[in-house]
């Protein structure tokens, strides 16, 4: 097999629930929490944003996955405690959106292939990507924002002001 075809890590430091490798001029970036539908959870998105940040200068695009059934079942609402600091839930949505926006506005088009669950912030993440592409399992949700939960996407465009 040529040097091109052969897959190979990214030196990126990354949490256990994120994996990357590499084939050539494009990365592969797993989503790798296939036990809980690829839940995001605070690690995950800290991984996302270090590795859209940190991406080498070889490196000319981005497939972004999910292991298992499910692309991304969304936030991983364990992480979800009471009761809430405000001033928490502003950091924490500051993070989400710092991630998503380097991915958005990231100096590499990003291409999402989506199976299975791809719901609430899993369809936040999807949306950030350039390309997007659903084989016929993917479904789509964004639960009903309640008082205790804030869409990204929503803050997104509220903190741009």
């Amino acid at each position: 097999m040529s040097p091109e075809f052969t897959e190979e890590p990214v030196d990126i430091a990354l949490p256990p629930s994120l994996k990357a490798t590499r084939r050539g001029a494009v990365a592969h970036l797993r989503l790798a929490r296939a036990e809980k539908r690829n839940a995001l959870d605070d690690g995950a998105v800290f991984g996302l944003e270090a590795f859209f940040i940190g991406l080498p200068e070889e490196i000319r695009a981005v497939v972004l996955t999910g292991e298992g059934p499910h692309f991304s079942a969304g936030l991983d609402l364990s992480e979800i405690v009471e009761p809430r600091d405000p001033f928490l839930a502003v950091q924490r949505l500051q993070l989400w959106r710092r991630a998503f926006e380097a991915i958005q506005f990231g100096r590499v088009p990003v291409v999402v292939a989506l199976h299975g669950a791809v719901v609430g912030a899993g369809l936040e993440l999807a949306a950030a990507a350039h390309i997007r592409v659903a084989e016929r399992s993917a479904y789509f949700g964004l639960p009903k924002a309640s008082a205790a939960f804030f869409s990204a996407a929503a803050v997104r465009s509220e903190l741009r002001g």
